[in-house]
């Protein structure tokens, strides 16, 4: 049976945790780690993020963009939002019709006003080799523990 592949790209945090949480889903085929870059003049900067390939066969874009938002702080504005930009990086106008659809219907699940854009993807820069798969070279690292842990606890319901 051939897989269904799609990609998205998102961003809201640190890589290193982006990476886990997509990394531990069933359904996600790859996560790449690094840097992503929109079209958009506010977005043209590289921000961390990663591109999530994806069997939507077995996982959704509304089921990656709901984890996406509760796996990061996607209701702050706060001073490292270029670095950590809170978005939804798309690849289509048939993906960015939908990735707005679900940020619209997923407002519900915060008291306060979703910041997360809709971007349409515009280039990527792969992290280094010695940072990718953070989290499983480093599970018992303080960060790990701290940050990466607590997210995946969060979604071991999504599993």
């Amino acid at each position: 049976m051939e897989r269904a592949v799609e990609k998205i790209a998102l961003g809201g945090g640190c890589h290193w945790c982006t990476e886990a949480v997509f990394d531990s889903l069933d359904g996600v085929v790859k996560v790449d780690q690094g840097w992503v870059a929109a079209e958009e003049a506010d977005a043209q900067s590289l921000s961390e993020a990663v591109v999530v390939h994806y069997d939507k066969k077995k996982i959704t874009l509304d089921k990656l963009i709901e984890i996406h938002l509760l796996t990061h702080n996607a209701t702050v504005n706060h001073s490292m939002r270029v670095k950590y930009r809170s978005a939804v990086y798309v690849f289509s106008q048939e993906q960015k019709e939908r990735a707005f659809e679900i940020l619209q219907e997923k407002a519900s699940l915060f008291e306060a006003k979703i910041i997360t854009k809709v971007y349409i993807f515009s280039h990527f820069k792969r992290n280094e080799e010695k940072y990718l798969s953070y989290y499983k070279k480093n599970r018992d690292k303080p960060f790990c523990q701290k940050y990466i842990e607590p997210k995946l606890k969060k979604i071991s319901t999504y599993t």
